[in-house]
């Protein structure tokens, strides 16, 4: 809403171009949402309370924990429906509703806290803490996941390069090519050399024979192929028909140049200046938009293919049952949570613009700007969440807010483009579902526990560990992983 006010005021009212600004956007979303859940926080616990949603607690086969862990009982939980309601309300003021990837994110959480809410209100129904079967649960995610990987597959948010960078570029052999193509006869090469801007080529006429060539002259002979990947004339049907055209250059030029979207002549032209120089410009990688980029190493892409909808979906079920498995103290799995997202809303701003893209070697996915202010609001809503969860919490987040949160870090990731970092930053998470799946696992072939509780806080806490402690470690543990992460994006 506050971005279309400021679009409509700003040509009377320069100042108010400020509300369109992506951190100005980010900060004021994650100071509403906050401030909504300290507003309206109060009232939903109390609506929560008349309402006896409360969490019960059973003593079942942990006799020591259920000691712990007994005063809990009769909080109010699905707490959750404040996290999604307080972003809601934020992401209304401040985000730009025509951003497909602010939809898809906003649309996870939402359907995915719709699963949490039956789950819970299930619960309360019998007043049990069995909820939704783990059929039922499972379903659901998996109608989520499929959703969102079945619409990433066949509409995609990052695209195969659409510009030249300096490191796409032999320039022992660039510059010399371009130099004799300025008298050579009509060629693909000599085409896109005439079609420089007259003052770039005038540094390439200038630029000495057999180099050294400096780094202004590097800059400012690929700002004027820069320029060329914008212009329509670059390709004439005549001059291409002998090169070795690629077929996704084909399928460009069977639909004509100018039927093209100014996204799709970019990576046209990109690919006709690949063409024109092979074995200089390097060839860029195709349907990049279903690889996945492995941390640590230098774009090294695993292709999926279509398989890309399964793996988008394993992401989005086990994001949300990690982060649902984590839920068992108060403030850890909102902690960590928020941790994770501020890391991945650091990196969507990164990777939205290609400059910095381009020097991390990180895929460019140029609206993921807008998922900033998505992380923004999910960080205000879940400080303010917080508020109210630290310990002793005055209301439980639920599986309303854990599939949300998880959800939502799912999202993220996927979104940004950075699928396998999920592992380091949500570090956390993923030791807490290891260790249910190593415990399970063990009983199952063994007959033997390797802890004494899963997932792994309620070990600690039957180690003697106060449940303060145990939080404020974890949370130490998932900012060490958060680190790490962002470690990785320069060690490429």
């Amino acid at each position: 809403m506050l971005y279309y006010l400021g679009l409509f005021i700003e040509p009377k009212i320069s100042a108010f171009n400020v509300l369109t600004y992506y951190p100005v956007r980010t900060g004021g979303a994650a100071v509403t949402a906050f401030l909504v859940s300290l507003i309206i926080g109060p009232t939903v616990i109390r609506l929560l309370r008349s309402l006896k949603i409360g969490q019960y607690i059973k003593k079942e086969h942990v006799a020591d924990l259920h000691a712990l862990h007994k005063n809990k009982a009769g909080t109010p939980t699905m707490g959750g429906a404040l996290i999604v309601l307080a972003a809601l309300i934020a992401l209304v003021l401040w985000g730009r509703f025509e951003n497909r990837l602010l939809l898809l994110a906003l649309a996870t959480v939402i359907l995915l806290g719709a699963v949490g809410f039956l789950d819970d209100f299930v619960k309360l129904r019998r007043k049990h803490n069995q909820g939704l079967s783990a059929k039922a649960k499972f379903l659901g995610q998996i109608v989520v996941g499929i959703f969102l990987g079945v619409y990433l597959t066949y509409n995609p948010i990052a695209y195969s390069a659409t510009y030249v960078a300096l490191d796409d570029v032999d320039w022992d052999k660039f510059i010399p090519a371009l130099q004799q193509n300025v008298t050579s006869p009509d060629t693909a090469a000599k085409r896109c050399v005439a079609m420089l801007p007259e003052s770039k080529r005038a540094i390439v006429d200038a630029a000495p024979r057999g180099g050294p060539w400096s780094g202004d002259t590097r800059r400012d002979v690929l700002a004027g192929f820069r320029d060329l990947i914008d212009d329509r004339r670059l390709y004439d049907a005549d001059l291409w028909s002998n090169a070795n055209l690629s077929d996704e250059a084909l399928d460009f030029a069977a639909a004509g140049v100018a039927a093209l979207s100014d996204r799709e002549l970019r990576r046209f032209n990109r690919l006709l200046i690949e063409t024109a120089f092979p074995d200089i410009v390097e060839t860029s990688v195709p349907d990049i938009h279903t690889k996945v980029e492995v941390p640590f190493l230098k774009m090294v892409l695993i292709p999926f293919g279509i398989l890309y909808v399964l793996f988008v979906l394993t992401i989005i079920v086990g994001a949300s049952n990690a982060v649902n498995l984590t839920d068992g103290l108060d403030g850890l799995a909102i902690g960590a949570s928020i941790i994770s997202l501020l890391t991945y809303t650091g990196i969507a701003y990164v990777i939205s613009r290609a400059n910095w893209s381009e020097y991390l070697l990180l895929i460019y996915v140029p609206e993921a700007s807008e998922l900033t202010v998505f992380g923004g609001a999910m960080l205000g809503a879940g400080l303010g969440f917080l508020w109210f969860n630290c310990h002793p919490a005055e209301v439980f987040m639920g599986d309303t807010g854990s599939l949300a949160l998880g959800g939502a870090l799912g999202a993220m990731a996927i979104l940004t483009k950075q699928e396998l970092l999920l592992v380091i930053v949500g570090g956390l998470f993923v030791i807490e579902a290891s260790s249910v799946m190593i415990q399970v696992a063990s009983f199952k072939t063994r007959g033997k526990r390797v802890f004494r509780m899963a997932p792994l806080h309620h070990h600690f806490e039957l180690l003697g560990w106060n449940e303060t402690k145990v939080v404020t470690r974890f949370l130490i543990v998932a900012l060490i992983f958060a680190l790490m992460s962002l470690a990785t994006l320069k060690f490429r």
